[in-house]
């Protein structure tokens, strides 16, 4: 295995809370890949985010946080990933999954492609003229791989990120933010340290901030009922929105 900066989706990938709340977007095709659109007030197409979502990929949770962005003015894209090979909470709950057996059957090489069709269309179809990733674990990997050279993403937010290798991460040129859970055998604080050693190596504009008292995927399905779950979910989000108008 190459020296990783986050390690692969465990079992801790797959725990949290399904979120309460009405999505207000829409199922669309980018060719052959279903996409969830959720569109500004504006309609504007001049800032769009792509979420680059966990192992369950579009569902509630991911739906209502496309939503949030797109009501503070971006265009935001959830493109499914893995060809409807996501895998389910309730698959989880009844010890039905494999995590390790599914992210093999969905490496990067099989991704990617389905990564540059969609940044294609939405900059030369929809004419985004500037374009962020927002990846949460599973994901994450797919906003570090692409936050380099021209008319890719041109910013990137990450949060309990899993399976980015050093060299992926070493090849970023644009600016990144990463929300970290304090709780994290997937992003724990070893990989938290090296990932600080070569941000600031590389001399981007980077921050990262650490969440005590929360596990990972807290940033995507925390249980709001309790507070400290709540406040961190909440803040990474706004993290997210403050980062992306600042550094887009």
């Amino acid at each position: 295995m190459p020296a990783m900066i986050s390690f692969p989706p465990a079992a801790c990938c797959a725990k949290g809370t399904k979120h309460e709340g009405t999505t207000t977007g829409t199922m669309e095709k980018i060719g052959d890949i279903d996409a969830y659109f959720a569109r500004p007030a504006n309609n504007s197409t001049k800032k769009a985010i792509i979420i680059f979502g966990d192992i369950f990929g579009i569902y509630q949770n991911s739906k209502l946080v496309a939503d949030n962005f797109a009501a503070r003015g971006f265009l935001t894209v959830i493109p499914d990933l893995v060809d409807g090979d996501t895998l389910s909470t309730e698959d989880f709950d009844k010890k039905l999954l494999d995590i390790p057996a599914w992210a093999k059957k969905h490496p990067a090489e099989s991704i990617d492609p389905i990564v540059e069709k969609v940044i294609t269309h939405l900059r030369e179809n929809l004419k985004v003229k500037k374009l962020a990733g927002a990846g949460y674990c599973f994901g994450a990997k797919f906003v570090v791989r692409y936050l380099k050279g021209d008319g890719l993403l041109d910013s990137g937010y990450i949060a309990h990120p899993s399976l980015i290798t050093t060299e992926e991460f070493s090849g970023i040129t644009k600016p990144l933010s990463i929300a970290a859970s304090e709780i994290d055998r997937v992003f724990p604080i070893d990989s938290r340290y090296e990932a600080e050693k070569i941000l600031v190596s590389l001399k981007v504009p980077y921050q990262i901030n650490l969440y005590g008292g929360v596990e990972h995927g807290f940033a995507m399905r925390s249980d709001v009922s309790i507070k400290k779950n709540q406040y961190a979910m909440e803040d990474a989000f706004k993290e997210a929105v403050t980062w992306f108008e600042n550094w887009m």
